[in-house]
């Protein structure tokens, strides 16, 4: 029981984290943190928990009690931070949003109204989480890697990241992209296909490809396909290149 406290006290002060991205770029997943994550589950009692309207949930992974020390900005009004999430300072939360164990989301970013950080997501500093992103949650099987959005990465309304999915650094996603492990990026100024992992810088919007066979023609049918239209350059903000990228 003292191990399981020491570990979520070390996710929720960011000493510990559930992946780690090493020198040559990787994210690595850290199964004994998502062991020991799973332990407090399993090690909790289900009990009563003092909570606006009322809650009950496993004893040893309730809500965070966010206070001005953590130097974040929590806006009142249904949102929850699980024991075992790290926010960062300057991190600013609006409601309804939820963060789960062993959720990592850097300094200066913003997590806006309707959002989910799935469990061990990995979101970096001065990231925009617009409203209504879904970041899925992986605790099983330990060994699976995040979903990982590296820093000050925009991801537009709507959007939804799972299955390990690596956005990287700068990168604008704009609103209802959903991106998976499995997902064809089709890359239209390198003229390649990509799975799993957005560019650094890319601009990424949804688009659509014909789907193919007889009967798909006869009804013209498509399939979903994102496509990055643009990569930014220095002197492009996250918000330009996406109007731009959209017109």
């Amino acid at each position: 029981m003292e191990h399981v406290e020491q570990l979520l006290a070390g996710l929720e002060d960011g000493s510990i984290r559930a992946a780690s991205r090493s020198a040559d770029g990787d994210w690595t997943a850290h199964g004994w943190v998502k062991r020991g994550i799973l332990a407090a589950f399993r090690l909790s009692e289900t009990v009563e928990l003092d909570w606006p309207g009322g809650s009950v949930d496993k004893s040893l992974v309730p809500a965070r009690r966010i206070t001005a020390g953590d130097g974040i900005r929590l806006v009142p009004g249904g949102t929850s931070v699980r024991r075992g999430a790290h926010l960062a300072p300057g991190v600013v939360v609006m409601p309804p949003s939820y963060v789960n164990a062993g959720a990592h989301v850097g300094a200066g970013s913003m997590v806006d109204s309707h959002v989910l950080v799935g469990s061990c997501a990995q979101v970096g500093a001065g990231v925009h989480l617009s409203t209504a992103v879904q970041l899925g949650g992986v605790l099983e099987p330990v060994g699976a890697r995040p979903v990982v959005v590296e820093d000050d990465v925009f991801v537009g309304a709507q959007c939804g990241l799972y299955e390990g999915v690596v956005v990287r650094r700068g990168a604008v996603l704009a609103p209802g992209v959903t991106l998976t492990s499995g997902t064809t990026i089709y890359d239209l100024v390198e003229q390649r296909e990509l799975r799993g992992e957005v560019p650094e810088r890319a601009v990424v919007v949804p688009g659509s490809r014909p789907a193919r066979g007889d009967y798909a023609d006869v009804l013209g049918l498509s399939l979903y396909a994102p496509v990055i239209v643009k990569y930014r350059d220095a002197a492009t903000d996250a918000a330009t290149a996406l109007e731009e990228s959209l017109r």
